[in-house]
């Protein structure tokens, strides 16, 4: 058909229904935020509609990762109050409150990454992206850190079923744990998480010498950064590592998870990068030409999240954005801008560390680099 573009986004209005409540640091209208100002960029493609809209996951896909009795103990939350045996399942938590159709939520978003990877596989779309997407700490039986259903392992498990190989890359600040978990044991999937180390953030785990067990062994990858990390060093522990194992293991399918709680003004967590350098990593990540599944993840600053998933789909679909935001942005949101009215961060927001956390940086990096390099490639073939 022609204006048949290879770049979608899969998204939903009914998003806006949920809230995890007024106090938790995940933010729902951040969903919101970003797509108003795709469209006031005019990013959305107006050949068709402006986005593939997402329904619920099919309960049978989610059983491909989740167990049967959580699944009834998360319908039962769906009422808004937690069921009796809710917290040994991780249910009630701070992390994890019960809401008024907690299930639905979860349902709407896994359901939008199987979409992702339907328009990936049947629709000819080179790249869907899911900015709701990349609950990655969800376990089988568990809630856990803002995730209720892990969307990115139903999403891969089900990509399974069908024999194909995928790379799950997550750059969220925190650990894939719950993707990595999902595929512990297999050589079909290779999980790479690079985060801030486990030893000064939850969920406490994810170093190197977890790298998978049995025919997984080798394909899990894990890359611990230490707080104060900045986008130079960033990128060049990414070049080292990433390329040469994706190149390697050769997949038919990318799955990214493409957390910004990353950045240097997020409340949650201490790296610190910028924008321009997650733009880096995301022109890198497309040069790769893979098919290529992009989820959302962690990001806790909304306007940080705004601009940067912006800046991601603008790259993919090949588009220079002006440094001002568009106006209409601006007149809308401007009680959340502050005087930052530039795509860009203002420079004294880029915190500067001191040399010794900066030296240490480099020393951990250093260190998991050479580490991976001798541990990981060789099984990979790296």
């Amino acid at each position: 058909m022609s204006g048949h573009r290879k770049e979608v986004l899969v998204f939903s209005e009914r998003f806006d229904r949920h809230s995890y409540g007024h106090n938790h640091p995940l933010k729902v209208e951040r969903l919101r935020l970003t797509m108003d100002l795709i469209e006031a960029y005019g990013l959305f493609d107006h050949l068709e509609r402006p986005w593939v809209e997402a329904r619920e996951a099919d309960e049978q896909d989610v059983r491909l990762v989740h167990d049967s009795e959580y699944l009834e103990v998360l319908r039962q939350a769906n009422t808004g109050q937690a069921p009796p045996q809710s917290g040994q399942y991780g249910l009630g938590s701070g992390d994890n409150p019960v809401f008024p159709g907690l299930y639905d939520w979860s349902l709407l978003v896994t359901g939008a990454t199987l979409e992702c990877i339907r328009q990936v596989r049947y629709e000819n779309r080179r790249i869907a992206f899911n900015i709701a997407g990349g609950l990655h700490h969800a376990r089988s039986a568990r809630s856990s850190g803002f995730c209720y259903l892990n969307d990115p392992a139903i999403g891969i498990a089900r990509m399974l079923q069908d024999g194909l190989r995928v790379v799950y890359l997550d750059v969220d600040v925190h650990h894939g744990d719950g993707v990595e978990a999902a595929f512990y044991n297999t050589d079909q999937v290779l999980t790479i998480s690079i985060h801030q180390n486990g030893h000064t953030l939850f969920p406490g785990t994810g170093f190197p010498e977890e790298m998978g067990q049995g025919p997984g062994r080798g394909f899990a990858v894990n890359v611990p950064l230490a707080p104060g990390t900045d986008d130079d060093l960033y990128l060049w522990v990414f070049k080292e590592t990433v390329p040469p194992l994706v190149r390697a293991f050769d997949p038919d399918v990318l799955v990214t998870q493409l957390g910004v709680d990353t950045f240097t003004t997020d409340p949650l967590a201490s790296l610190n990068l910028t924008r321009e350098g997650f733009c880096k990593l995301i022109q890198e990540i497309k040069s790769w030409g893979l098919p290529w599944i992009a989820l959302g993840g962690g990001g806790y600053n909304i306007m940080n999240v705004a601009r940067a998933w912006t800046s991601a789909w603008a790259i993919m679909k090949g588009v220079e954005l002006s440094d001002d935001l568009p106006e209409d942005f601006v007149s809308k949101h401007r009680h959340l801008l502050g005087k930052n009215l530039k795509l860009s961060e203002q420079a004294p927001l880029i915190s500067s560390v001191s040399r010794e956390t900066a030296q240490r940086a480099r020393q951990l990096a250093d260190s998991v680099v050479a580490w991976i390099k001798e541990h990981i490639f060789p099984l990979v073939g790296a």
